[in-house]
């Protein structure tokens, strides 16, 4: 089954969540409104029919920019959710086939209120389209360095990667920035730190490895904290979605000095990769940040890595 969803972004940035009403499957969680395709539509043409439906609104499919597309299974129903960006519209948003409609900053959605197929496109919405990461062999105050001037450019998810330094080092690094990640509403991820990431709380998360992936029993943290992973294949891809992570690096598209041993996977893979994951996935391997246009146009949500981006 084929569904499609709008995100409608007013002015002040707010996106727009409906109540699935009494009687219908998931009845009482929220969702972002659109349906299925009908016969001869395509994902454009079902998107313009379903927000004159429920919602009341005139939308120009020419304005239409796609966001992420998640496959995903209900029990033994299953269906490729395509959500796209809506931006402009004409008329009043009106709950006419939704229990009720709210406009709210992503940030302040509580995930666990979303349909579970819904929570990665919430998550879309929220991570930018950088992911920037330390580098293995910086000091403790270099990595402060660079995590400042990062946020200063702009940059709101960070990674903190030092292998080989004491934890008490670490930590005391995440504490001379967590004020100004707090204040930017930034998220600093932790490399592989599931515990220290767990008592810092809010504003920073865990970035798993990808063997962490086949030990771990549940998502390690709450949904008020991000939880991302490093995958390399599709099997790791759905090994992460099964844990809930809101997002994950794929790797490498590139070659790199780093992993000379690793076979990249070149865009085409990459893509094949990331349109079959249920989650956002950034491209990470031999990639700076005049990559990104590629990498969406090639069903990333973003570029990560170290050159260029810090």
């Amino acid at each position: 089954m084929h569904v499609v969803a709008g995100v409608l972004v007013d002015g002040a940035g707010r996106i727009l969540i409906a109540q699935r009403p009494p009687g219908k499957h998931l009845a009482g969680m929220w969702e972002f409104p659109g349906g299925k395709l009908e016969q001869g539509e395509t994902p454009l043409m079902a998107l313009e029919r379903e927000l004159d439906e429920e919602l009341g609104i005139a939308v120009d499919p020419l304005s239409f920019e796609a966001l992420v597309r998640i496959p995903w299974n209900y029990g033994e129903r299953k269906m490729l959710l395509e959500a796209i960006l809506v931006r402009a519209w004409t008329g009043e948003p009106k709950a006419l086939d939704a229990a009720e409609i709210r406009w709210l900053d992503p940030c302040d959605i509580d995930p666990a209120l979303l349909a579970p197929a819904d929570r990665p496109i919430l998550a879309a919405t929220r991570l930018p389209g950088h992911y920037p990461i330390t580098p293995a062999d910086v000091s403790p105050d270099d990595a402060v360095a660079l995590l400042t001037s990062a946020l200063a450019r702009g940059e709101r998810l960070l990674q903190l990667r030092l292998p080989g330094v004491p934890v008490d080092d670490v930590h005391a690094v995440v504490t001379r920035v967590l004020p100004e990640l707090r204040a930017l509403g930034a998220t600093l991820m932790l490399n592989r730190d599931i515990e220290s990431a767990r008592a810092f709380g809010e504003g920073v998360g865990v970035h798993l490895a990808a063997s962490q992936l086949h030990v771990l029993e549940g998502r390690p943290l709450p949904l008020s904290q991000m939880v991302a992973a490093s995958c390399h294949d599709a099997a790791e891809l759905a090994l992460a979605s099964a844990l809930g992570c809101d997002f994950a690096t794929l790797s490498p598209v590139h070659a790199t000095a780093s992993h000379p041993g690793a076979e990249p996977l070149g865009w085409p893979r990459f893509a094949q990769l990331a349109e079959a994951a249920s989650l956002p996935v950034y491209a990470l391997g031999g990639l700076g940040p005049d990559d990104a246009m590629d990498a969406r146009l090639h069903a990333a949500q973003g570029v990560a890595g170290i050159r260029g981006f810090l």
